[in-house]
């Protein structure tokens, strides 16, 4: 079997081309599936029915995963099988009529533009640490990248001249999303004042360094982002992708189309990104709630 997930994993790796993180993700997943096989079930992949990947799942749910735990989980299996199948591992898909549960859509929490602001301006100007955390905060802000993304970017993937980025995204995907006036100015003051007393060696070229002089981590990030947060008062809990939440919301809510907004954030399919159009109406009706003397 392990053989087998082996030979999937480089399949996705190949030629789907996805990313390292949805790998670890998928491989960890299969990994508990098939040790439940083995050591709960005593069976193998041949043998296994479609109740006993049901059995699998609300085993799962009994340990109080969420739903949308579940979904990555048979999204997992069912793709796992398919291709098992489709190379004449198995004889029949047991996953072929399973479809995943339902999961309740909760709205992303954003900030106000002022929110905003003010956890830009957290960041200490005077030491290089300081300036790297505010252009790093701005360029998330100004861009709506993922974490991943963020501290993956190289020097090169920067056009400060024409004030864009490259990156690529999910599956590897590239994109050019435009940085903004701000996060330029932020990221040339980095450049050319402090990347150099974080960088270990002059042939190391990721954007973002740590106090070692290597490319941060999106854990290292996610420290950082929860440090000057606490410093703020704001009800909602502030993490990374807040401010690409808040990035695709206010673009929306200052009238920028879905279609725009869904290339910039990196989205497969416009559905995703429709969920920001949730908020700006709920936006809207608060704003005419307040001012029309007639709405109540």
């Amino acid at each position: 079997m392990q053989d087998s997930l082996q030979d999937y994993l480089n399949y996705l790796s190949v030629e789907r081309g996805l990313a390292k993180n949805t790998l670890e993700s998928y491989g960890r997943d299969l990994r508990q599936f098939l040790s439940y096989l083995k050591e709960k079930k005593n069976l193998d992949l041949q043998a296994t029915t479609q109740a006993t990947v049901i059995g699998y799942l609300l085993l799962l749910q009994a340990r109080g995963k969420a739903t949308a735990t579940l979904s990555r989980n048979l999204a997992a299996i069912k793709s796992y099988y398919h291709f098992l199948a489709r190379e004449g591992m198995i004889e029949r898909d047991p996953t072929i009529n399973l479809d995943a549960p339902k999961q309740e859509k909760r709205l992303p929490r954003v900030l106000s533009v002022q929110d905003v602001e003010h956890l830009l301006e957290q960041p200490d100007l005077k030491n290089p640490v300081g300036v790297r955390d505010r252009a790093m905060l701005e360029v998330l802000y100004a861009t709506g990248l993922r974490v991943s993304e963020l501290v993956s970017l190289k020097i090169n993937d920067l056009n400060l001249e024409m004030s864009y980025i490259r990156c690529f995204g999910k599956g590897s995907k590239e994109r050019i999303v435009p940085l903004g006036s701000v996060a330029t100015k932020y990221v040339k003051i980095y450049l050319e004042h402090a990347r150099k007393f974080l960088a270990s060696s002059p042939y190391e070229d990721t954007l973002f360094l740590n106090h070692h002089g290597k490319g941060l981590t999106r854990q290292g990030f996610w420290k950082i982002i929860k440090k000057y947060a606490e410093n703020l008062d704001i009800a909602i809990e502030i993490t990374p992708h807040t401010l690409r939440h808040s990035f695709a919301t206010h673009l929306l809510e200052n009238g920028a189309d879905l279609r725009s907004v869904q290339e910039m954030l990196g989205h497969a399919d416009i559905s995703t990104t429709q969920v920001y159009t949730h908020l700006t109406k709920d936006r809207i009706k608060e704003v005419y709630e307040k001012a029309h003397p007639r709405a109540k």
